[in-house]
């Protein structure tokens, strides 16, 4: 199985540089613009389905592909499994506003993303390997779409590569880019930016 795997386009100005995790937050004059730019790059390709995360980002990401295509919406599937991290009470602020507001101070990688709320990384590194390593390639597709998170792709990278979460998390992944994974090789194809 071939996967694309895409990352939502450049979400609402406010939000940026924060830790959003589960929050709904609708793409930015400048992601529905590179929304479109990847139709338009994708127009033509065949996808037997398009997994996505269920958070708006995504789906307004997804919106104009599903409308420039021949995709037979019966095969989108949309899951919370494919969702970034949740930052429980840090969801909406940024580095400096958590380390103001709560104390924490940075010394290292894991003690950071330890520190903070929400949805412990075991519990959202085991839920990435599920989806990718376990569900779908047990799926009956030769080529699907995956929208979703810089986090989820970065996460599924560390995985697959054996690479630190701390070296993950510095790969950089922009909004409206794509790579893609083969699962017989579980090689990666190049990072591009189609918008």
């Amino acid at each position: 199985m071939i996967i694309t795997l895409v990352r939502h386009g450049e979400i609402d100005n406010d939000y940026l540089g924060c830790y959003n995790g589960h929050i709904d937050i609708s793409l930015s004059t400048k992601g529905i613009a590179a929304s479109k730019q990847l139709a338009e790059y994708f127009r033509g390709s065949k996808f037997d389905a398009i997994y996505s995360s269920d958070l708006i980002r995504c789906k307004e990401t997804l919106s104009p592909l599903i409308e420039n295509s021949k995709f037979n919406i019966k095969n989108l599937i949309l899951t919370p499994l494919l969702r970034e991290k949740s930052w429980g009470k840090h969801e909406g602020m940024t580095y400096d506003a958590i380390t103001e507001r709560d104390g924490l101070s940075y010394k290292h990688f894991e003690q950071w993303i330890n520190a903070l709320d929400g949805e412990p990384y075991d519990t959202y590194i085991a839920r990435i390997r599920h989806f990718f390593l376990e569900f779908l390639p047990l799926e009956p597709y030769d080529s699907v779409l995956v929208m979703t998170h810089a986090g989820v792709i970065r996460v599924l990278y560390a995985i697959i590569l054996e690479l630190s979460l701390e070296k993950a998390f510095t790969l950089p992944f922009p909004y409206a880019a794509y790579t893609t994974l083969d699962t017989k090789t579980w090689q990666f194809g190049a990072l591009i930016c189609a918008a």
